[in-house]
């Protein structure tokens, strides 16, 4: 851990999570698929999501449009089992490593990142 000895800021340095979350109270919580490492979706969780997350196993996110937890797949059954799950150095976001149980993405694509951004527009991927 030597990359750690100039490192004074308990919650850098330290083992204890201690999210950093922000004014609204949430963390970004990045979700990746654990066959191929694609990027499959992006949520924010609070201190109950995240905790709802850990005990279960399963990605729970707050949604702010509905202003309420929602665990991924609860209507349409394509809920993410979390293989691991990491934080960032000071602790302000989430790095979630999943195995989808079907689409992520509520249009029914496998990621919510299937589009490129190009000069001319949006592409499919």
């Amino acid at each position: 851990m030597g990359y750690l000895t100039n490192m004074t800021d308990e919650r850098e340095s330290g083992l204890t999570l201690n999210p950093k979350y922000d004014a609204n109270g949430l963390v970004t919580a990045v979700v990746t698929d654990e066959s191929d490492g694609a990027v499959l979706m992006v949520g924010h969780m609070n201190a109950e999501a995240l905790a709802k997350s850990l005990e279960t196993r399963t990605a729970v996110f707050f949604s702010r449009s509905r202003q309420r937890l929602w665990q991924k797949g609860e209507s349409s059954g394509h809920v993410l089992h979390i293989v691991d799950m990491r934080i960032d150095c000071d602790q302000d976001a989430l790095w979630i490593i999943a195995r989808p149980q079907g689409p992520t993405c509520h249009t029914g694509a496998q990621s919510c990142f299937y589009r490129k951004v190009t000069d001319g527009g949006l592409e499919p991927v």
